[in-house]
């Protein structure tokens, strides 16, 4: 049955808002939204649970337009369902300041749940927002009281399902039967060289099916076919569901339909009338939305008002049944850390034993487990190396979803997408582990979490040359200098347990952002601690671990985490030639510099020339805290394979090396 009038109308509003806001820009992607405004709109006004008026509340449906390029599509929902997006905005698509940015930006347009662009990481992400629904859903509901229960949405493209990301996170969806996962794939056979056929040929159905997947094939432009596609998904609740909706990029442009030259372009405006006119539009302004149309999409309004309502009704009936539930829902919800955080923490005692700080790190994650209860986390299939399993706690597997162990399998990029999306959803504090050297494979769903400014917590292992025989394919060279120049994420290399407990401190307490925990796999020594160098000064990202006599030192030696022992060795060769030192232990670099100036002079005094760092990787940034008299010694080659002594010895991170230049700084 064709679209009634109504319907045809509305849809062809998505489709010339998108295209006037485009054309306008001189900037953009009309065809997408163009062919894809009919399974957008049946899903929007007929299936999506959302509030306009209140855009995060906590058990809407999730949406997410994975394919971000075609923004003007959502940007075109949102203000036409209520949302806090005016016409105005619509008229600055991609300019200066607007709330209308080329691809969608979590945080910056209400109503956009990720920010999305680099193909596959919407997928992905929504792979972990359904885990962190499916979790909650088990932890709090119970029977007549489903205070948790939604599903995830979302656009997908050929470009996404090309990625290899969309691989490795439909896998884990299929593997975890996340049915609440509702994806309808636009495949429209056209990218940006041209014709899909061009690099692209594989039976999508065939490969999701084989995932696990529910997968059905419509026309992406029959309303009554989408409908029923949407309800079979909701009805598959084992599987997650992909719907391959054929459509037609760019449809209804007489000349550009089913072309690659709708993709990434403006139609221009003899084209556009061309298309208005295959539309039947009978209006000439730009930007010009039919009242009849307006008024159905503000229909979304009053539905989101009481979709919100009856939630907040449900939580109250299930408030008077399960007080304590209800207790956690609300801390959940809110993201409160327990006050009994910091009484929970491990302290290691320095009794000459030795601990690798990736076991530090297993230690406390088991002693904080108990009082976070929506700690989530496990590892890329590294789970003993990384220490990251929770002992006492069950797994998160197809059966049950209750579980706060993740057996990711070898998944490292769909990890940290998933991630990102439990963080995103809310509700949860997602932790992943694996080897740091694998931060390669992760990268650009780190950077979208510094970018988003969620909280993600990274445990990252094996360091270093410190991991030993495994050789140069495993050792992290550039790393540490790589992930401290993004913005807004935060890389803590801890030097022994006890500063590793207060890493973990800190990565729970930060909210804005992604941390890295970078942690050995060989023993350090643990340090004596008191009120002058406890490990809780890791807030501050530097401090004196061992001070100079002298109020004014001699030279002052820099580490980050294994290295610091090699400059206390360094401190008492000094001493024995009566040159006084002072030891900074230096964890994060980004947590120091937003200290205050006063504090830095405090710690790195200005009038002390002699400064000799040592980290074992690149010597790239080093510089900004040593001077330009100052010493770096690391390592700007790869490694080799040799027990790590060995190693260190060979590259020369030793003690004699930092002596020998703090002596040539002084001479």
């Amino acid at each position: 049955m064709p679209a009634s009038p109504l319907d045809q109308l509305c849809v062809n509003t998505i489709r010339t808002l998108s295209i006037d806001a485009v054309q306008k820009a001189n900037s953009g992607h009309p065809g997408m939204p163009m062919g894809t405004a009919d399974m957008a709109y049946v899903l929007w006004t007929k299936y999506l649970k959302h509030n306009p008026e209140n855009p995060s509340w906590f058990d809407r449906d999730r949406f997410i337009l994975s394919a971000g390029h075609g923004s003007m599509l959502i940007y075109s929902l949102l203000h036409l369902t209520g949302y806090d997006l005016s016409l105005d905005d619509i008229k600055d698509f991609r300019q200066w300041g607007s709330k209308t940015p080329g691809h969608p930006e979590f945080g910056h347009t209400a109503g956009v749940e990720t920010t999305t662009g680099p193909l596959g990481q919407g997928f992905a992400t929504g792979v972990g927002m359904a885990m962190a629904e499916a979790y909650l859903a088990n932890h709090l509901n119970r029977d007549g009281h489903n205070v948790i229960d939604h599903y995830t949405y979302g656009i997908v493209s050929d470009g996404d399902l090309m990625e290899g990301i969309s691989h490795e996170s439909a896998s884990l969806a299929g593997h975890l039967k996340l049915g609440k996962i509702i994806y309808l794939y636009d495949s429209n056979n056209i990218s940006i060289d041209g014709s899909t056929d061009l690099a692209f040929t594989e039976d999508v159905q065939k490969r999701f099916e084989a995932y696990g997947w529910h997968v059905t094939e419509i026309d992406g432009h029959n309303h009554d076919e989408i409908s029923e596609a949407i309800e079979a998904a909701q009805k598959a609740q084992n599987q997650p569901s992909l719907i391959i909706c054929k459509t037609h990029i760019g449809f209804g442009s007489p000349n550009k339909q089913d072309s690659a030259s709708s993709h990434g372009a403006p139609l221009g405006e003899d084209e556009i009338k061309l298309t208005k006119e295959a539309y039947g539009w009978d209006y000439n302004d730009a930007f010009h939305i039919p009242e009849e149309a307006l008024s159905q999409f503000r229909n979304e309004v009053e539905k989101g008002k009481q979709f919100n309502k009856s939630w907040i009704d449900s939580v109250e009936a299930f408030a008077n049944v399960h007080p304590e539930l209800a207790k956690d829902l609300d801390t959940f919800e809110k993201g409160q850390l327990p006050d009994t955080l910091s009484d929970v923490l491990p302290v290691f005692e320095s009794d000459g034993s030795t601990i690798a700080t990736r076991k530090a790190s297993g230690a406390v994650l088991n002693s904080i487990a108990d009082v976070l209860p929506n700690l989530i986390g496990g590892s890329a299939d590294l789970a003993g190396s990384n220490n990251t399993t929770l002992s006492a706690k069950d797994w998160y597997d197809h059966a049950g979803k209750t579980g706060q162990n993740v057996h990711y399998g070898v998944r490292e990029h769909a990890m940290a997408a998933a991630m990102n999306g439990m963080a995103l959803h809310g509700g949860v504090i997602p932790y992943g582990g694996t080897f740091f050297v694998f931060t390669d494979y992760m990268r650009p769903a780190i950077r979208l979490a510094a970018l988003m400014g969620v909280q993600s917590i990274h445990v990252l292992t094996h360091d270093s040359i410190g991991l030993g025989e495994d050789g140069p394919t495993h050792q992290p060279i550039e790393h540490l200098a790589s992930l401290r120049a993004m913005p807004n994420c935060v890389v803590i290399r801890p030097a022994d347990a006890n500063e590793t407990a207060y890493a973990w401190k800190h990565a729970l307490e930060r909210q804005d952002g992604p941390t890295l925990l970078v942690l050995t796999r060989q023993n350090l020594p643990i340090y004596e601690r008191n009120e002058d160098n406890s490990a809780s000064e890791l807030d501050c990202g530097a401090y004196i671990l061992s001070d100079s006599v002298k109020e004014t030192p001699d030279s002052i030696l820099l580490a980050t985490g294994s290295e610091v022992e090699i400059i206390m060795e360094a401190k008492e060769i000094l001493k024995e030639k009566n040159i006084d030192a002072r030891v900074v232990s230096m964890p994060s670099w980004e947590i120091f510099e937003s200290q205050e100036s006063d504090y830095h002079e405090k710690i790195l005094p200005s009038n002390v020339k002699s400064r000799v760092a040592i980290e074992a990787g690149s010597t790239f940034g080093w510089s900004r805290w040593v001077g330009d008299e100052g010493v770096v010694i690391g390592i700007d080659h790869f490694g080799a394979s040799a027990p790590y002594q060995t190693i260190y010895k060979k590259f020369g991170l030793t003690s004699e090396a930092v002596v020998e230049a703090v002596l040539k700084q002084l001479s």
